[in-house]
C-alpha cells in the first residue's frame, strides 16, 4: 500500500525535478506527494484533528455548518473557487472548482463530511476529541501525543474519532495533495470539481435536489467517489459499482395485550415465534433467499468483471479467522461472489424484553427491520413486491398500519409491512475507456497490489450521479478495512492516510 522503503533522498530528488520541470512532469506527482507528507506529516495530522473536533451528525445543523465552512475555507486557501450551496434546514453542500488551462477533461470528486451518531458510553475515548494511538486498541495500542513537526511518524499509528475513516479521511488527503503539487510546481491535468455532502449518513435525502438545481456546475466527465475502505487484505482497491438498497420493517401480531406466559402459554399465539418462522422461510440453510423471483432480474457478470473477480486476492480464510466465523454462506463461495447477488438481511429484531428486563409474558407484537441489497438489474419496488407476495403465501394478511379489533378477529395471521425508499445499483464498466486513466493513476501508487473490485458490498445513492448527472462513477477508497466504520472507536490507520495523499496526487495528474 505504501512505499515507505524508498529512500527519502530519492523522493526529494524526484520532487525537485518535478518542481523544475513544471506541469509537464506530472509523472512526478506521486513522488512530490510522498516528499511533502514525509516533511509535513505532523502539520497534516494537526489540521485533520481540527476538522475531527467538529461534531458532524447530519441533524446537528449548527455543527454541520461549521464543518462545511472549515472545508470551504481550506479549499479557497488553495486556489479553489469554493462556496456553500444551501437548502433551508438542510446540511449545505461544499462546492469548489479548480480550472486548469488547457485541460481536456473535468473530474468530479465527491466526499461526504457528515458522520453517524455516537453513543459516547461505548467509546474508549470521546468521539469528538481525536486521540492518536501507537497501534489499534485491540492490538495493544496506547495513547500518545500528536507528533511534533519533524518527528518521525509510524504509519501503523491510529487516529481515533468519529468520521476519522468514514468519511472525512479523503479531505486531508485532498488538501495535502493540492499543497504537494503546488509546492512542486506541478499542475493538475484535469479541471477539478469538488462536491462535498453533509447528509449522506442521514440518507442523502436532498442530494438529488442539489443536483437538479446545479446540473451545469456539476457537469463532469467522471466522478470519483471518495468513500469506503480498502480491501480486507489491506491492499488498495478501486471499486466500479455499488449495490442498490431498499428495506422494510415487518411486524406480526398476537393478542391485543400482554398475557401471562403460565396462564396462556401453549394456547395464545406468540408473535416472536411466528416472526422467527416467517423470517426462516425467506432463506435456506445455504444462505440463499427463497423468495420467488428474488434473483430473476439480476444482471450477469461481464467478461471484464469475471476477469477482475478471478484476479482478486484469496483472502476469505484469513477474513473468517479475523471475524471468528467457522462458516460463511454460499457453501464456500467467496465474499466477492456473494456481493454480486442481491441479499436479504435481518438488521434488528424486537419483541418484549430480554435480560433483567425480561418478564414472563407472551408478547403482543414482534418486529424485524430488514435491508435488501440490490445488484444491477434489480428494481427496489419490484423486490419489495416479491417480499410481500412471499409473506402472503405464508398465510399472512398484509396491512400498512396497526390492525383494529375487527381485522384481528378476521385474520389468523397479520403482518404489517412498512416499506422504506430505495434506489438501484450503479457503477461503471471496468473496461470503459473513461475509467482507464483512473486505473493507471492508481497503479502509479499501488503497483501490482491494486485490486479492481466490480462491486462494493455497501450501498450508496450513486444512481443520482449516473442518472441525474449522466456521468460514470468510480469509488476510490482509502480508509483501513478495520476502521470500525459507523461503530464505536472508529479510527484511521495513518498508512491509509499517506496512501490517500499519494493517490489524490496521482488522480489529479492522471493522463
Amino acid at each position: 500500500m505504501r512505499r515507505d522503503g524508498i529512500a527519502l533522498s530519492l523522493i526529494l530528488s524526484a520532487a525537485l525535478l518535478a518542481a523544475a520541470a513544471g506541469p509537464a512532469a506530472a509523472g512526478d506527482a506521486v513522488a512530490a506527494a510522498r516528499a511533502y507528507r514525509q516533511a509535513n506529516g505532523a502539520e497534516i495530522l494537526a489540521r485533520y484533528v481540527e476538522l475531527l473536533e467538529i461534531p458532524n451528525v447530519a441533524r446537528d445543523l449548527d455543527n454541520v455548518e461549521r464543518n462545511a465552512e472549515w472545508i470551504r475555507q481550506r479549499l479557497a486557501a488553495r486556489g479553489v473557487a469554493a462556496e456553500l450551496w444551501r437548502i433551508e434546514g438542510v446540511p449545505p453542500i461544499v462546492y469548489g472548482r479548480l480550472e486548469v488551462p488547457g485541460a481536456q477533461r473535468t473530474v468530479g470528486i465527491y466526499v461526504h463530511y457528515d458522520g453517524q451518531p455516537v453513543d459516547r458510553d461505548q467509546w474508549t475515548f470521546d468521539p469528538w476529541t481525536p486521540v492518536l494511538t501507537t497501534a489499534a486498541l485491540e492490538d495493544g495500542g496506547v495513547r500518545r501525543p500528536l507528533p511534533r513537526p519533524g518527528e518521525p511518524i509510524d504509519p501503523e499509528w491510529r487516529l481515533y474519532a468519529r468520521s476519522s475513516g468514514d468519511d472525512k479521511a479523503p479531505i486531508p488527503a485532498i488538501l495535502a495533495a493540492l499543497d504537494a503539487l503546488r509546492q512542486a510546481g506541478i499542475q493538475p491535468t484535469s479541471n477539478l470539481v469538488f462536491f462535498f455532502e453533509g447528509e449522506e449518513e442521514a440518507g442523502s435525502e436532498h442530494l438529488g435536489d442539489y443536483m437538479r438545481a446545479h446540473r451545469r456546475e456539476l457537469a463532469v466527465d467522471l466522478w470519483l467517489i471518495c468513500d469506503g475502505p480498502v480491501h480486507p487484505s489491506r491492499r488498495p482497491q478501486l471499486v466500479f459499482g455499488v449495490r442498490g438498497y431498499t428495506g422494510f420493517d415487518l411486524t406480526v401480531y398476537g393478542a391485543g395485550r400482554y398475557l401471562h406466559s403460565g396462564h396462556y402459554g401453549n394456547w395464545a399465539p406468540n408473535p416472536a415465534m411466528m416472526l422467527a418462522r416467517l423470517l426462516a422461510s425467506m432463506k435456506d440453510d445455504r444462505g440463499d433467499v427463497t423468495i420467488a423471483g428474488f434473483y430473476d432480474d439480476s444482471a450477469p457478470l461481464s467478461d471484464a468483471e469475471r476477469a477482475a473477480m478471478a484476479a482478486l486476492p484469496d483472502y476469505d480464510d484469513a477474513l473468517r479467522r479475523e471475524l471468528g466465523l467457522a462458516w460463511t454462506e454460499g457453501d464456500g463461495a467467496s465474499l466477492a461472489e456473494r456481493l454480486r447477488r442481491p441479499s436479504l438481511n435481518v438488521r434488528g429484531m424486537a419483541s418484549a424484553a430480554v435480560g433483567e428486563a425480561a418478564r414472563n409474558v407472551i408478547p403482543t407484537t414482534a418486529t424485524a427491520s430488514i435491508d435488501v441489497r440490490l445488484v444491477r438489474g434489480d428494481d427496489p419496488e419490484v423486490m419489495l413486491d416479491r417480499v410481500e407476495e412471499h409473506v402472503r403465501r405464508q398465510g399472512y394478511h398484509v396491512v400498512r398500519q396497526d390492525p383494529d379489533l375487527e381485522t384481528r378477529l378476521r385474520y389468523a395471521r397479520i403482518a404489517r409491512i412498512d416499506r422504506r425508499p430505495g434506489y438501484k445499483a450503479a457503477g461503471a464498466p471496468l473496461d470503459a475507456p473513461v475509467v482507464q486513466p483512473v486505473i493507471a493513476a492508481a497503479r502509479r501508487v499501488a503497483g501490482d497490489e491494486l485490486v479492481l473490485m466490480p462491486t462494493l458490498g455497501g450501498s450508496l445513492p450513486l444512481y443520482l450521479f449516473t442518472e441525474l448527472l449522466a456521468a460514470p462513477v468510480v469509488i476510490v477508497p482509502i480508509a483501513n478495512h478495520d476502521d470500525n466504520q459507523h461503530a464505536p472507536d472508529e479510527n484511521l490507520r495513518l498508512a491509509n492516510l499517506w496512501y490517500g495523499i499519494d493517490l489524490m496526487a496521482a488522480l489529479f495528474t492522471m493522463e
